[in-house]
């Protein structure tokens, strides 16, 4: 029962901060919610007893944020770091809170519907070797996720030239 409990507790943390990092305006603000976001991922590592995941969750992407907040300081000008005034469009929001809500209420009903519940509370305690799990990450095979890892490396990387780019193009207009 505890478990279900700090679990509710890191789904309400990670859907608070998500939403906070994609509503505000303010970049500071947004990767602070991101990393409030990314800090509960890994305590949901740790609370399905995964340590090295999670671990490693926190080490690459605590260096992550603090990467972001580099490029941040770097790209933006202080006078717009620190003067910003958000302004709430009540209209969009509630649109927006009523498709949420009723995507929501759309998975809500149908994990009731496949007795999802039921299998989320009687798992079994059986711990998954690191070997698999290993085998699982690196792996080429189906179901395994070496590709994917491949295209968020080309990703990122293309991610930093760009950031590196408009930072260039910034200081030769000056």
């Amino acid at each position: 029962m505890a478990n279900i409990i700090v679990f509710a507790i890191l789904a309400a943390v990670i859907l608070c901060a998500a939403i906070f990092s994609v509503m505000t305006k303010s970049i500071m603000r947004s990767i602070t919610a991101l990393l409030f976001v990314l800090f509960a991922i890994a305590g949901l590592y740790f609370l399905l007893d995964y340590t090295f995941i999670g671990t490693a969750q926190l080490s690459i992407y605590a260096g992550g944020i603090t990467m972001i907040y580099i490029f941040a300081i770097q790209l933006i000008s202080k006078r717009r770091l620190q003067g910003i005034k958000e302004k709430i469009d009540w209209k969009r929001m509630t649109i927006a809170g009523l498709v949420a809500l009723t995507g929501c209420l759309t998975v809500i009903i149908a994990q009731l519907r496949t007795a999802f519940f039921d299998k989320f509370c009687s798992v079994p305690d059986v711990e998954i070797p690191m070997e698999r799990i290993g085998e699982t990450l690196m792996g080429s095979e189906k179901y395994q996720y070496v590709l994917p890892f491949e295209f968020i490396s080309l990703f990122l990387l293309a991610c930093i030239i760009g950031g590196l780019v408009v930072s260039r193009n910034q200081k030769e207009d000056k």
